[in-house]
């Protein structure tokens, strides 16, 4: 196991967002995280990667309780994200947005050229060759989503966590979205990603996790939860891309 989660909770004031989660990622594998909006799943992401600290449970990776660490920590020893809601540098290139995810990730400490070279060569293969010296303002939600997933993969993970990158895209650049994330993983990254789009889940995942509530409601091969009557309730059942199943 690459990653394990246990007992994770997470409150804010009165509301618990994350309650007593547990499950964990095998090396190799790519993992979804599933459920109905303002289920936890972001929030459980943001305690993956030490933007939150839990209020109980812990989370090791690779054997290490890094619970307590900051997030650049988890950064330099291999955990990288994209964000659901996009925030790159706008004052900067596409490139140099790029080139700081190598220099915050395991390329840390190496030299600002060897990093915007290895940058340009990850930006290139996501898609961005068009617009590597372009300022991020003026790009369209596709290229955003490259960025964002360029940036991610400059830190050179070992953990990568990703947070609806398909979202907002067309059919064609999903298509092209998940050949990629197929490629980091035949390459050796794990992944952990949150999607609603079932078409991709159900092609990408070789397993599922579904949480509502901040509870996990059931766990297992997409073909199994997609029919668990509990899940079908919970979530697909209402979801208007549910003939996606």
């Amino acid at each position: 196991m690459i990653l394990q989660v246990e007992g994770l909770t997470k409150r804010f004031g009165g509301l618990v967002a994350v309650d007593g989660l547990t499950f964990h990622v095998e090396a190799g594998e790519v993992l979804a995280l599933i459920g109905p909006n303002g289920a936890g799943k972001t929030t459980v992401f943001n305690l993956i990667s030490g933007l939150l600290r839990p209020d109980a449970g812990r989370v090791v990776f690779d054997g290490v309780d890094i619970t307590r660490w900051p997030p650049e920590r988890r950064a330099r020893v291999g955990i990288g994200r994209t964000f659901q809601l996009m925030q790159p540098f706008p004052e900067l290139t596409v490139l140099d947005n790029v080139v700081v995810g190598v220099l915050f990730g395991r390329g840390h400490g190496t030299s600002v050229a060897r990093a915007r070279s290895e940058a340009e060569a990850v930006a290139r293969r996501v898609g961005l060759a068009d617009v590597l010296h372009r300022p991020v303002a003026g790009l369209g939600v596709a290229d955003l989503k490259r960025l964002e997933l360029a940036r991610a993969l400059a830190t050179r993970p070992r953990l990568l966590l990703l947070d609806e990158v398909l979202a907002g895209l067309t059919p064609a650049e999903a298509v092209e979205a998940v050949q990629l994330v197929r490629g980091v993983r035949d390459e050796g990254t794990t992944v952990l990603l949150i999607d609603h789009v079932m078409r991709s889940v159900r092609a990408l995942a070789d397993r599922v996790v579904v949480v509502n509530f901040g509870q996990k409601l059931a766990e297992g091969r997409f073909d199994e939860v997609a029919t668990d009557p509990r899940v079908v309730e919970a979530y697909l059942g209402a979801e208007d891309d549910a003939e996606d199943r």
